[in-house]
């Protein structure tokens, strides 16, 4: 079974199915990527060295049904889509919901071509965020899940993509269109997992999308949201309760 099989299979996808380039098929890649493969940073927690050489994210994420973060999952997505065809071009992002400085660049989404035009893909966001592409279009309104999203540009940030909050649109992260390769997002990568001033090393930041909202670890305590409301909340979990929640929801094994 070659990797693209593999990958498909991993996501749920029937063993006949048909690459198509179109927004529908896109859509489906992501919608199941985000509600199967979970966001998460256990290995950094654990002190677990990151990979993001595509054989290694390949075993973790395929083989081994794990997850990872931003600059793992993308980058599988990235690869997947290029071996499908699909004209893909891999981007630094800044995420700027929750800052009051402009932050570094320190996140990796994708635009990808299809029949219909140019969409962001993006597997990589625990915290709310789209479950379908976006199209890159400026000012247009896009919907989804109960969910408004739209592009805007600024002559600093570039592309910036935004949602509805509260009646207002908010920024949330912002890219320009210059073209990465996989070597240069090593560096900020081993900044996440490594560096003192990095949130990603400091507790369990793990996260799976639903159809309603999703379902999130933060440190020790476990959550269910439905659209931006908790519905559920554990706090204040032990070890062993915690490893419950990874086994049983996100099929994650310490």
């Amino acid at each position: 079974m070659n990797k693209v099989h593999a990958y498909l299979k991993r996501l749920g996808f029937p063993d006949d199915t048909k690459i198509e380039y179109t927004y529908n098929f896109l859509k489906e890649i992501q919608y199941r990527q985000v509600t199967t493969i979970p966001y998460e940073n256990v290995d950094i927690i654990n002190g677990v060295p990151l990979s993001l050489k595509i054989d290694d994210l390949f075993e973790k994420i395929v083989t081994k049904r794990r997850g990872g973060y931003c600059f793992e999952v993308n980058a599988l997505l990235s690869f997947i889509l290029k071996e499908m065809g699909f004209e893909v071009k891999d981007y630094f992002a800044r995420f700027l919901r929750g800052e009051e400085t402009i932050p570094m660049r320190r996140h990796r989404i994708m635009i990808v071509k299809c029949k219909e035009g140019e969409y962001l893909l993006d597997a990589g966001v625990g915290s709310q965020a789209p479950r379908y592409p976006l199209k890159l279009e400026l000012d247009t309104v896009q919907e989804q899940f109960g969910e408004s999203y739209k592009f805007e540009t600024d002559n600093l940030l570039g592309w910036v993509m935004c949602e509805k909050h509260n009646d207002e649109w908010r920024r949330v992260f912002s890219f320009n269109e210059d073209i990465q390769l996989d070597v240069d997002f090593e560096i900020p990568s081993f900044y996440c997992e490594k560096s003192p001033d990095s949130k990603f090393n400091k507790g369990l930041m793990i996260s799976l999308k639903t159809d309603t909202g999703r379902k999130t670890v933060d440190c020790n305590t476990y959550k269910e949201f439905t659209g931006s409301e908790v519905t559920l909340i554990r706090e204040n979990l032990t070890p062993d309760e915690m490893d419950k929640v990874l086994k049983k929801v996100f099929n994650i094994y310490m």
